[in-house]
């Protein structure tokens, strides 16, 4: 079968999907991309305000994101990235603190001055300490713990890795760390899209169906039947498309409820947790501290982090209003994510200016408050999680697979979404024996 007669569906809009039918339409592969809600995008959809569309959730483009910066550049987006020099900041019990030089670390009191001394150098020979380890089997706190020591765990590492991955946060593969720091390490360049994501995912949009790719948002998928020849996919409509091929994209405990039994039984049996996220958006008359981004450690906020996002994209990309984002991750069962949005805004625009009430920040400050959810940002990974990472190819089926939970062990963004599209869309388009694993 030829490519141009093979049809595959893809099932999610996100970047994951987009990037996999973008490369399948190119080749010649009929695609058809289904996706539920009314926008492409995943975690990268966008919201009106003013004349302007922004972001429900923040994103940044590192340099060292080759997957995501070719698909840009096959796209014609990729001159529109602007670079900037960002800063990291640091929230300590209500104090505001650089963090980006040693002489920022030498005055980071939360630290006694023997233990600033001791994360300094250790941060600076982490990732070399790390090779040639079995970090996938080692538990991130047993290793931190070792090389930094009780203190600076318990007062730094412990409550950021808890308001990443909850309750589970000690038990966390170290590799997911030493990856995680092996794409943001010392790079304080950071890259942002004239115009916001938006141009970006409608330029993937236009690409798809220029190629002659049919995309399709408001179609949510009822069911999935696949046999090895061929997949039957339902949608909430009643109406059934037969494709040669499906690759579905939506976080497998979503899937697994779109499955037939026959289907369903076949599907990966491993249960991981996954980590959503409440996300509030202020936007400000005036600028922050300057900070990209900044851990908010026992400061009496239910929020653990700020990112000042128009440290990065500049205030222009809003108007003029400078943009912070604020959020907490957590269970989508948890009574955080249960809560009602405008609840939350209240009660975190309270937090948020006794934050900065320091910087005089007022109310009079704020200019519009939004507040967002994810219920599937993350995936909480076990140790030894290499070996049990699920295959791509669903056997028996005529599925594969293309999940946050493939992505382990890169940090999940969406140069590693792009690079997973990359090689399943490689696989679908190769007639040669491949490897039953990404």
């Amino acid at each position: 079968m030829t490519d141009s007669t093979r049809h595959v569906v893809v099932v999610g809009g996100g970047i994951c999907g987009l990037a996999v039918a973008q490369r399948l339409t190119r080749a010649g592969t009929r695609v058809t991309l289904l996706e539920s809600s009314d926008q492409l995008g995943g975690l990268g959809t966008f919201f009106p305000t003013g004349d302007r569309w922004v972001e429900r959730f923040y994103h940044c483009v590192m340099p060292t994101d080759a997957s995501l910066l070719a698909l840009l550049d096959d796209v014609g987006v990729r001159e529109r990235v602007r670079w900037r020099r960002t800063r990291m900041g640091m929230v300590v019990d209500g104090e505001h603190y650089g963090f980006n030089s040693a002489l920022d670390l030498l005055r980071f009191t939360p630290l006694r001055f023997r233990d600033r001394v001791r994360f300094g150098a250790v941060s600076v020979l982490l990732r070399r300490l790390g090779k040639g380890k079995d970090l996938d089997n080692l538990r991130a706190e047993d290793w931190l713990r070792k090389l930094y020591g009780d203190v600076i765990w318990s007062q730094l590492f412990a409550p950021m890795f808890g308001s990443k991955f909850g309750d589970a946060f000690g038990d966390v593969p170290a590799l997911y760390l030493w990856q995680r720091l092996g794409r943001e390490s010392n790079v304080a360049t950071r890259g942002y899209p004239d115009g916001g994501y938006k141009g970006v995912i409608d330029a993937l949009g236009a690409s798809i169906e220029a190629a002659g790719g049919v995309v399709r948002t408001s179609t949510p998928v009822q069911g999935l039947r696949s046999t090895p020849e061929r997949s039957w996919v339902t949608l909430a409509d009643g109406e059934v498309l037969e494709a040669d091929q499906v690759v579905s994209t939506v976080p497998l405990p979503l899937l697994r409820g779109l499955a037939d039994a026959e289907l369903a039984d076949r599907l990966p049996t491993l249960s991981l947790p996954y980590q959503g996220v409440v996300n509030a958006l202020f936007f400000l008359k005036r600028p922050l501290t300057g900070n990209y981004w900044a851990p908010v450690l026992r400061s009496g906020t239910e929020f653990d982090g700020v990112i000042e996002m128009s440290a990065l994209s500049g205030a222009e990309t809003y108007g003029g209003r400078h943009l912070a984002y604020v959020m907490h991750y957590t269970s989508r069962s948890s009574a955080l994510y249960q809560e009602d949005s405008a609840v939350i805004a209240e009660r975190w625009t309270r937090q948020f200016l006794e934050l900065h009430r320091g910087s005089g920040l007022t109310a009079d400050d704020l200019d519009e408050v939004k507040v967002f959810k994810a219920p599937f940002v993350e995936p909480v990974y076990p140790l030894g999680f290499l070996n049990q990472r699920p295959a791509v190819e669903v056997e028996g089926t005529s599925v594969l697979l293309a999940t946050t939970a493939h992505i382990y062990p890169d940090v999940t963004s969406w140069n590693s979404s792009v690079a997973l599209a990359d090689q399943v869309a490689a696989r679908i388009l190769s007639t040669d024996p491949v490897s039953e694993r990404v």
